[in-house]
């Protein structure tokens, strides 16, 4: 089983990500990263090049070989939920947790942000935060097990939290019953 993190950028993902890692001892892994790793480009660069569609579609292969691997921290961009077969990827080996903030922790954590082109042609970077999340938020619950509001928490805190919530859903887990095979 594998721990991922999702949530617009700004929301905690790669700090709570390390933190996790570290408590659990396991590899944290970032989707991003990896990505710019394969292409050997930035992702401004690669959805300047090449567009977002083919961002999406590195991204979608990262998952993939990710989610063959078990016992990771998984730190994923903020789109990862935007093709349906990345959260069924996730899903299939993992408990997904959805990280959120204010618009204006947001703001305030990614202002100085440039490794992400725009999302939204003409916008005032808090109108992208406002839209974005407006868009995806519907996703993002969807595609979650839990849901951690990070605003005002001090990312050790969420991290603690997170394993208490995968040690009691192992445990919920273990006493499940059977399915009836009769």
């Amino acid at each position: 089983m594998n721990l991922v993190l999702i949530g617009y950028r700004g929301t905690g993902k790669s700090t709570i990500a390390r933190l996790l890692a570290a408590q659990l001892g396991w590899p944290v892994l970032s989707t991003d990263a990896r990505i710019i790793e394969q292409a050997g480009r930035s992702i401004p660069d690669i959805v300047a090049r090449d567009g977002w569609d083919h961002f999406r579609d590195l991204e979608s292969a990262v998952c993939n070989t990710l989610t063959q691997q078990d016992r990771l921290v998984i730190d994923t961009g903020g789109g990862v939920i935007l093709r349906p077969a990345n959260v069924a990827a996730l899903r299939s080996n993992g408990l997904v947790f959805w990280l959120t903030a204010t618009v204006a922790t947001i703001a305030q954590r990614i202002a100085g942000d440039t490794q992400r082109p725009s999302l939204t042609a003409g916008a005032t970077f808090v109108e992208e935060i406002q839209e974005v999340l407006a868009e995806r938020t519907p996703t993002y619950q969807a595609a979650a097990d839990y849901h951690i509001a990070t605003d005002h928490r001090p990312p050790e805190a969420i991290a603690s939290d997170i394993v208490n919530m995968v040690n009691q859903d192992m445990i919920n887990r273990a006493f499940e019953p059977s399915p009836d095979l009769s």
